[in-house]
């Protein structure tokens, strides 16, 4: 029989043992000494508020905020070069004629999402086979042919190119504020003057200016669409880049 000593002493001993395979607690204050210095570094570093989101958080309010936040298209003014743009002498771009179905630009215009889809389905022979191997970077957009430039004051959204073997092509994506008629007689004197042919034709609100040139298979065509604010979006592809 147990005596009455050893029967409180057990369930200490049995509470005992099932403590001792437990890990001792972690004291808060070590926890910095072991965890990664920039990690501590960045926990105990002072939080950076900016004072003019805080006005528009609208904390706490029964009501949304009465704007969404700005988010608006940067103007073309921004990002552009300030090149003087020279309107002397320029000539009068023929009236467009309405681009019917042998008009394989106008279906490559509104099938493409891409620039070098864009270039791949022009008609001109060196231009598709071309298309196939286009680097996308802005400075493709300096690298337009001498005659087929571009526009002063535009602002480059996208460019690609390709120069290698017998190709240099240039596709390049822009906008400027100026409209679009000044586009067209600014194009089409820089096209004739170059040597270039010339046709303007019209599909839906796009207008398309292209034309070649014979002694070296020279090819270009710009797709100009107008802008609710007057300014002007144009997609163009050209060969024989600089």
């Amino acid at each position: 029989m147990l005596r009455p000593a050893l029967l409180l002493a057990l369930p200490l001993m049995l509470a005992a043992c099932g403590k001792k395979d437990e890990p001792a607690p972690v004291n808060d204050s070590e926890l910095g000494n072991i965890a990664d210095p920039a990690i501590t570094s960045a926990l105990q570093e002072q939080i950076m508020v900016d004072p003019q989101l805080t006005q528009m958080s609208n904390k706490d309010a029964l009501r949304p905020a009465p704007q969404p936040y700005s988010g608006m298209v940067p103007s073309d003014a921004i990002a552009t070069n300030r090149d003087k743009i020279d309107t002397s002498g320029l000539m009068k771009a023929p009236p467009a004629t309405a681009a019917g179905k042998d008009c394989p630009q106008c279906a490559a215009a509104r099938d493409s999402i891409t620039l070098d889809g864009l270039a791949s389905r022009q008609k001109n022979a060196r231009t598709s086979q071309c298309a196939s191997a286009l680097n996308y970077s802005a400075r493709w957009a300096t690298r337009l042919p001498a005659d087929l430039p571009l526009f002063p004051q535009a602002r480059v959204i996208e460019a690609a190119g390709n120069q290698g073997g017998k190709c240099a092509l240039r596709v390049v994506t822009f906008s400027t504020a100026q409209p679009m008629e000044l586009l067209l007689d600014w194009y089409y004197t820089k096209a004739k003057r170059g040597g270039y042919s010339a046709e303007h034709q019209v599909d839906g609100k796009q207008h398309i200016l292209g034309g070649t040139r014979a002694r070296d298979d020279a090819a270009y065509v710009l797709f100009m669409t107008s802008r609710n604010d007057g300014g002007t979006d144009i997609d163009m592809v050209a060969s024989n880049g600089i």
